[in-house]
């Protein structure tokens, strides 16, 4: 079974993850609106919502928002957010996605890359494309492969509701492997995640084939400008241009 399909429906995944900064990423989202200039009332899909927080909050500043995951279990729990203007469903993003066309696409904070077989990632582009209207945007959230690569902290812990994760990160493949390691109850666990490093040649020609155009690249959710030294992400807006 590939990897995320374990990992993001197991409760340890959420507790690793608990202490994310919410805070900046509704910032964030703040400012990628104001960028992007989406009309109040227009139509998001969160692609790769996992438990929603981010869909809440845009469908807060008044978007209609469609939250698509794999994971069922976070689907389960955030439907008790939903109203007429937010839904969320069970979705590979692989496949083609039920709805009519929308205004934008977000696949925020690294939900791409997970996928081994490069046919995989077509079948993302393609699906992101007939979900939009044309002149829509879609906004892609990535690593930045070489900071990535020369930052890369090898070993970590981190303590979380009582369990300590360890955590070993490696390049193999070009792919960056985070082996993830703790003891419950005496019982030994294991996940990892495996994500490839992608790089911004390979995402462009990907949009192309697929009729985007790049309008714009950020190296931060500060929308800093990209630097391919030192820029942690690679955050690419690209605007559907076919119809």
């Amino acid at each position: 079974m590939e990897w995320f399909k374990t990992w993001f429906n197991s409760p340890y995944y959420h507790i690793l993850y608990k202490n994310r900064d919410y805070k900046e990423a509704e910032a964030f989202l703040t400012l990628l609106l104001k960028d992007l200039n989406l009309n109040v009332g227009a139509s998001i899909i969160d692609l790769g919502c996992g438990k929603g927080r981010h869909s809440v909050f845009l469908n807060r500043l008044g978007y209609r928002v469609l939250g698509l995951d794999l994971s069922s279990e976070s689907i389960s729990a955030n439907k008790a957010y939903e109203n007429d203007t937010l839904k969320f469903e069970v979705h590979d993003m692989r496949d083609t996605i039920e709805s009519d066309p929308v205004d934008a696409v977000f696949n925020l904070f690294t939900s791409f890359g997970y996928f081994m077989d490069p046919k995989d990632d077509e079948r993302v582009f393609s699906s992101v494309s007939s979900a939009l209207k044309p002149g829509g945007y879609f906004v892609l959230d990535f690593l930045n492969q070489k900071q990535v690569i020369d930052s890369l902290v090898p070993k970590s812990t981190e303590l979380r509701e009582g369990l300590e994760f360890q955590i070993d990160k490696h390049i193999e493949e070009g792919s960056v492997v985070k082996e993830i390691r703790f003891v419950e109850e005496g019982k030994n666990f294991f996940f990892y995640e495996k994500v490839k490093l992608h790089t911004l040649e390979y995402m462009d020609d990907l949009a192309m084939l697929y009729g985007f155009e790049k309008i714009a690249i950020y190296g931060d959710y500060a929308l800093s400008e990209f630097q391919i030294e030192s820029s942690p992400r690679a955050l690419s807006v690209y605007r559907k241009i076919t119809p």
